[in-house]
């Protein structure tokens, strides 16, 4: 794997980043995490391998625009539970389809799309297990 690689997803980062509206792919990836079950900061933070400060910046600025809530976690007070509000699950929804439809119309245009299917199901396995390794070796 080279260089070609990284510049490939990257410029596909980019193009579904155009194609996801009013939110960045790092909006969008908070959204979804808490659409997934993260409720806390620090939750989020360990899924998405950043600091909590940048979390809490993140959550700031989707709180801001009315897509997340913040609220005492009840089973412990030292804690926030952040969820998602109608208009941020809208706004996840939108930008799934409008990405989902722009990585469609890319994927057409391969030599062998069921191939680049499979391959994106695969890469979809291994990020998975990666991640569950990484998260194994920090506890």
């Amino acid at each position: 794997m080279g260089d070609a690689h990284i510049r490939t997803l990257t410029r596909l980062a980019r193009m579904l980043e155009r194609g996801a509206g009013d939110l960045s792919l790092s909006q969008f990836r908070v959204l979804a995490l808490v659409d997934e079950g993260g409720q806390r900061a620090s939750q989020l933070a360990d899924r998405l391998a950043v600091a909590k400060p940048t979390i809490t910046a993140a959550v700031d600025g989707l709180v801001e625009r009315g897509y997340l809530t913040r609220a005492a976690d009840t089973a412990d007070r030292r804690a926030t539970k952040i969820t998602l509000t109608a208009a941020g699950r809208s706004a996840l929804y939108e930008a799934e389809h409008a990405m989902h439809a722009q990585l469609h119309e890319v994927i057409a245009r391969a030599d062998d799309p069921a191939a680049v299917e499979r391959a994106l199901e695969d890469l979809a396995r291994a990020v998975t297990r990666s991640r569950e390794a990484r998260l194994r070796a920090a506890r």
